[in-house]
């Protein structure tokens, strides 16, 4: 019998996670939810919780509920059994969902036992074909009841399969080794893991950490530190592919971000999951916001092909709060998602796959887990964002990463991506939102944005030669390009600028409003375009004229102001923006030029990059590149 999920419970008593683990329901016949932490629930231990008299337990959770659709769509497994240890007086109800998200009693249970008792329960898989969870709930009688274990388990006979780890960090030596801390705690999370490579590309060391040595005697020889020079996320995660080919003794390795705090348990459902895959799977987790814990931030994502640009998954949302609404009250999250990549803060990939399609593109960082996604679906290999298998990480709304440098990653890599796989012609729509996206970054004074994203189009425009040659070389040529626009010089408080002052007040009194349709906004843009070009007020150079909050720094604001303090949106600092009717012109008018010729050379273009990704991906070209980055690094 194969063990496919655990019941598990919070590691630590954090109290906005544990209705992600188990929920209190009132009690028998009760149907108002108590708070996570009620006394009737209890969590005895990592497996176990207990139940005071009257009081119930529900495990229609994102975290213990078992999603039956994704077992059903993607594995070998047509039936699982719920097996149960407790003890006391107690009724057990199985519920089950549909894909519509309505609720169904299976059936029960009843134990009254004073030592702790199994049971066993058969559960067809067979009415999930759209999407459906089974869970139980836990009554207590008139005594406590202790269930001491749950599992979701299924008769398979594949073989077990292992892991190894990679972990790509850049000056991140607290999270990277809270992680590696969070894995030693995990023994039995550990029995499936071969190696950990953590791939130490900064200059703030996580072995000089004082906590390092614990955590990695904790892993019981398991870990191995890979220190090269900084070639991004995707020189570190095709590193940790290449270290774990080499080894031979894995059948995955598992990408986590180093930023992250990963629920372990997550790690052994993956491996089952992948383990049990009718072909070989790329299996990923979700994404959880690290500042609002109890926050689901993405539970699918899915490329517009249209657009070439990453969305939600169809019928899901972002940045749903499951302690305010829960699994069970959710009819969305009970239709099965189907993704066409998961990013890599935590992503398991068989070697199998690896072997078949190659390691990820030189793209430094951004758009490589889209484009391996991509690719591998492509060859054959399915991705499957796996409910129950999640971490926590940064939510994108506290990133600026479409601001600051990663605005030349993302461009770049998106133009190459759709260079390689846009079903449509000459991109679709793409281009053409390209263009708007740089001309509005540039009518709100953004130029650094603008400036970074016209290169990025130029160097697509070179090929796919310089992709690897400019991995160890580009992060500085991106901070030298910066150094020259105020909109990129970032201070920690207002108090570091000059005092906020206006020459004149706003025309009577009125602040600016967002307009309202497609028309409003084209007079809007034109006009933001004509006083972009008129001679700047000499008082703006001397003092900002207002102070926009991140949250309010749209193009059609900002293109009122002769000059602005825009906070970040970390919360953390603050830039001038200034306009500048020279600079606006000439990246306009680049802006146009090279939207123009990619649209010409695009069928030219495309046939390059596409015929370039067998040697951008091998291993032997990968090789080089991590030489360069051994020679210029550290």
């Amino acid at each position: 019998m194969r063990v496919l999920q655990r019941v598990v419970l919070p590691a630590d008593r954090d109290l906005d996670v544990q209705k992600l683990y188990v929920e209190s329901r009132g009690g028998r016949g009760g149907t108002a939810a108590a708070g996570p932490g009620a006394r009737e629930v209890r969590i005895a231990g990592r497996r176990s919780v207990a139940v005071a008299p009257g009081g119930r337990a529900s495990f229609c959770t994102y975290f213990n509920a078992f999603p039956a659709s994704y077992w059903r769509r993607w594995t070998v497994v047509d039936e699982i059994r719920l097996r149960l240890r407790l003890r006391g007086d107690a009724i057990v109800v199985v519920y089950r969902s549909t894909g519509k998200g309505f609720v169904q009693r299976v059936t029960q249970i009843e134990v009254d036992a004073d030592t702790a008792v199994d049971r066993e329960l058969e559960l067809p898989l067979e009415p999930f074909i759209d999407g459906g969870w089974y869970w139980f709930d836990v009554a207590a009688g008139d005594r406590e009841v202790v269930l001491e274990r749950a599992e979701w388990c299924a008769d398979a006979d594949r073989p077990h399969g292992s892991v190894s780890i990679g972990i790509t960090t850049f000056n991140r030596p607290d999270y990277c080794v809270d992680q590696l801390r969070a894995l030693g705690e995990a023994s039995d999370v550990l029995d499936v893991v071969d190696q950990i490579y953590v791939i130490d590309q900064g200059t703030r060391r996580v072995a000089d950490r004082p906590d390092f040595a614990a955590a990695e005697q904790a892993l019981g020889g398991r870990l191995r530190l890979i220190d090269q020079g900084n070639i991004g996320g995707s020189g570190g995660f095709s590193r940790a592919m290449i270290e774990t080919l080499d080894a031979g003794r894995s059948d995955y390795v598992l990408l986590l971000d180093d930023d992250v705090v990963v629920e372990p348990e997550g790690v052994l459902r993956a491996v089952v999951f992948a383990d049990l895959a009718r072909t070989p799977t790329i299996v990923g987790g979700h994404m959880m916001d690290i500042f609002h814990r109890s926050v689901l931030h993405v539970f699918g994502e899915t490329i517009a092909r249209y657009r070439w640009w990453m969305t939600p998954a169809p019928h899901t949302l972002l940045g749903h709060d499951l302690a305010a609404h829960p699994l069970r009250e959710t009819p969305w999250l009970h239709r099965r998602v189907d993704v066409d990549y998961n990013a890599w803060w935590m992503c398991l990939i068989p070697l199998d796959v690896i072997r078949k399609v190659g390691l990820s593109l030189p793209f430094f960082i951004k758009w490589d887990d889209i484009e391996y996604g991509v690719r591998a679906r492509e060859a054959g290999f399915p991705t499957v964002s796996l409910p129950g298998a999640a971490v926590w990480h940064v939510p994108w709304h506290s990133k600026d990463d479409t601001l600051d440098w990663q605005a030349y990653f993302t461009e770049r890599n998106r133009l190459i991506t759709a260079l390689m796989y846009s079903p449509y012609t000459r991109g679709g729509n793409m281009l053409k939102e390209s263009l708007f996206i740089a001309t509005k970054h540039a009518l709100a004074m953004q130029y650094s944005t603008v400036e970074l994203m016209l290169k990025a189009v130029e160097d697509v425009l070179r090929g796919p030669g310089e992709l690897h040659r400019s991995m160890t070389t580009k992060m500085a040529e991106l901070r030298a390009l910066r150094a020259d626009f105020t909109d990129a010089r970032a201070e920690p408080d207002f108090d570091e600028f000059p005092e906020i002052k206006r020459r004149r007040p706003p025309k009577k009194g009125r602040e600016p409003v967002a307009p309202e349709g497609r028309r409003a906004m084209i007079r809007t843009a034109l006009a933001g375009a004509v006083r972009q070009l008129r001679p700047v007020d000499s008082y703006s150079r001397e003092h900002p004229e207002v102070a926009v909050p991140h949250v309010d720094q749209t193009w059609w604001l900002l293109s009122r102001y002769d000059s602005a303090l825009v906070s970040s949106a970390d919360g953390t600092k603050a830039a001038w923006y200034q306009r500048d009717p020279k600079r606006f012109r000439a990246l306009v008018q680049r802006n146009m030029a090279l939207h123009a010729r990619l649209m010409r050379e695009w069928p030219e273009l495309s046939r390059r990059y596409r015929e370039a990704i067998p040697e951008l991906a091998s291993v032997d070209r990968w090789r080089e590149t991590f030489e360069a980055a051994r020679r210029e690094g550290r």
